[in-house]
């Protein structure tokens, strides 16, 4: 995995975003899982930040097209500039606008930004562009009470205030929120906070079929 890790970071000129991909690589571990969960079939990353997760994703032999959307016009710039993949698009745009796409989603910590009736159109959006076989991969912390909530809301509002995340509010959803809309899929939830503090945890649904393999 050093090696990925590698390859990854060298792709950005920046210094700041090398070492930014190092640590979320080597640190995060919804990387893996939504490797693991992901079948290799077409993906939109919806809050694709400087492209991270799409550039591991290729270097773990993920060949599928992705397509990653981020609000952050800067962060998709440096996304285009370090690129070497084939098969990757990148825009500028709002997850809440329609995007023409059938196939995988990933949202990784994207969905307390929204309103909560945002989340819920999110998440429809997800499941109903989800074809058979395909999955919907969600990493988000959840509104439960516990100190881990606590300390991601003190986190979150802090990258807030520096002005690294362009987030127009915080509200975090509750388990049974996210869950909703995908009645009808195989469900999987478990705790993602790593080595980290966060109240985070992974949502897996998949839209029952056969036929398609993961990566």
């Amino acid at each position: 995995m050093k090696d990925v890790r590698e390859r990854v970071a060298s792709l950005y000129d920046s210094r700041f975003l090398a070492g930014y991909a190092r640590w979320k690589i080597k640190s995060d571990p919804a990387y893996a899982a939504a490797f693991a969960a992901l079948p290799n079939a077409p993906l939109l990353d919806l809050g694709c930040g400087p492209g991270v997760m799409m550039f591991y994703l290729r270097e773990r032999g993920f060949t599928a097209p992705i397509l990653g959307i981020d609000h952050d016009e800067e962060k998709i710039a440096a996304a285009r500039k370090a690129s070497r993949y084939e098969g990757l698009e990148l825009r500028s745009g709002d997850a809440r606008a329609p995007i023409d796409f059938r196939g995988s989603t990933v949202m990784l910590d994207i969905l307390h930004y929204f309103k909560q009736h945002e989340q819920q159109a999110l998440l429809r959006a997800a499941a109903e562009r989800a074809l058979p076989g395909s999955a919907v991969v969600i990493r988000d912390c959840v509104r439960d009470g516990s100190w881990r909530y606590r300390a991601t809301y003190v986190q979150e509002s802090f990258s807030r205030v520096i002005g690294w995340l362009r987030a127009e509010r915080l509200h975090f959803p509750t388990r049974e929120e996210i869950e909703q809309p995908f009645a009808g899929f195989d469900v999987e939830v478990r705790p993602m906070w790593g080595h980290l503090p966060f109240n985070n945890y992974l949502f897996v649904f998949r839209r029952p079929s056969s036929g398609i393999t993961n990566a």
